[in-house]
């Protein structure tokens, strides 16, 4: 799909987890990696509580190769709330790594799942401390790391503000930022400002599209500018991966249309639109 580009194009599985809170697409993780394999996308991110029987590296690995994708990352959303990690959440993220250190250069992508804005300030400062920590390990293992707020009213991490307070926060030393241009928008940002202003840290990127009815739309339907973040990211050579993350509505009833969609608009019209 991205021959001739600096970056590689990737699917999320996410578009899948929307519908009944994962419960309708539980344990087919490869029939995903089919869909994505299908639609000309070459990496995956999966969410690492949700593989099923795949979390297994050996079956994993098997699968990927079989259609020929590439672990681009695993999305690691947990709640991070307390002071530090608990129990829980420690051997969750430990054994995100375990399996991580099969895949080099696959990216640890942390994310906290949003549970309200109380306690705002000492929550902020909770989590950069947690991401911190969890990207110190990682990074000890070799794996690298970026983090990825996002926008929904009871994150932590949605406005201006709030960005300014935690992506300054971030250990650069072994974690990134996952740009969402979705989300940035979403949460009354424009994607390509931000991501100029904070380009040192960008590691790994997010694509979906947004039309503000009230949030998420269908890839190359929305309000979102993806041809200028993608050309400006062609521009300075950035070489990771861009993982698709479509949270349009036609997902919660077809998943698989909405990601060879997203595969073929790139495929046709983002990709030769690019300068």
């Amino acid at each position: 799909m991205s021959q001739q580009l600096p970056f590689r194009f990737g699917s999320e599985v996410y578009t899948w987890f929307m519908s009944n809170s994962g419960q309708t697409h539980q344990g087919r993780l490869g029939h995903m990696i089919e869909v994505i394999a299908k639609a000309g996308f070459t990496g995956i991110q999966p969410i690492f509580t949700w593989m099923g029987d795949l979390i297994d590296p050996d079956k994993l690995e098997a699968k990927l190769t079989e259609q020929g994708i590439t672990l681009a990352a695993l999305a690691l959303a947990l709640d991070w709330n307390e002071e530090k990690e608990t129990d829980r959440e420690r051997e969750v993220a430990d054994h995100a790594i375990r399996v991580l250190r099969r895949f080099p250069g696959a990216v640890l992508n942390t994310v906290q799942i949003p549970t309200g804005r109380h306690d705002l300030v000492e929550r902020q400062k909770r989590l950069v401390n947690i991401v911190n920590t969890v990207s110190r390990r990682a990074a000890d293992a070799g794996v690298p790391c970026s983090y990825h707020p996002n926008s929904p009213h009871t994150s932590i991490i949605r406005t201006e503000e709030d960005y300014r307070i935690v992506l300054e926060s971030l250990d650069s030393t072994v974690t990134g930022w996952t740009p969402d241009v979705g989300h940035i928008i979403n949460g009354g940002m424009d994607p390509l400002s931000k991501m100029k202003e904070y380009q040192s840290l960008i590691n790994h990127v997010h694509f979906k599209d947004w039309n503000g009815e009230p949030e998420f739309t269908l890839m190359g339907k929305g309000k979102v500018d993806l041809l200028a973040v993608t050309q400006w990211l062609k521009d300075i050579n950035y070489n990771g991966w861009i993982i698709c993350e479509d949270e349009g509505e036609e997902a919660l009833e077809d998943p698989d249309f909405v990601t060879v969609h997203d595969g073929k608009w790139i495929q046709q019209d983002l990709i030769p639109a690019l300068k």
